[in-house]
């Protein structure tokens, strides 16, 4: 195996599901300038997450469309007039 390839600046770090308001804890190395203060008074930084398995349709077997990006609408906007020519 090769030597000395594996971060090595480990950390508890928070990450929210945003969806939901879910928070776990776990050691990462991700890089973050937002901080959260968690129940055991320790402030963590934190990870803002647009699904994870609380929310995400595999795991909750509800189909919910999240949409933070605005994509959907991006792409109706985009194709509307080919969609609209096919319906007439």
């Amino acid at each position: 195996m090769k030597k000395d390839i594996h971060p090595k600046d480990y950390r508890m770090v928070v990450f929210k599901d945003m969806s939901n308001d879910y928070s776990f804890i776990t050691r990462s190395t991700v890089k973050t300038r937002d901080t959260i203060t968690m129940e055991d008074g320790k402030e963590y930084p934190l990870v803002k997450l647009e699904i994870s398995h609380t929310s995400h349709p595999f795991y909750t077997g509800k189909m919910k469309l999240v949409d933070t990006a605005g994509r959907v609408d991006k792409f109706k906007s985009r194709y509307k007039n080919h969609y609209g020519s096919k319906e007439k």
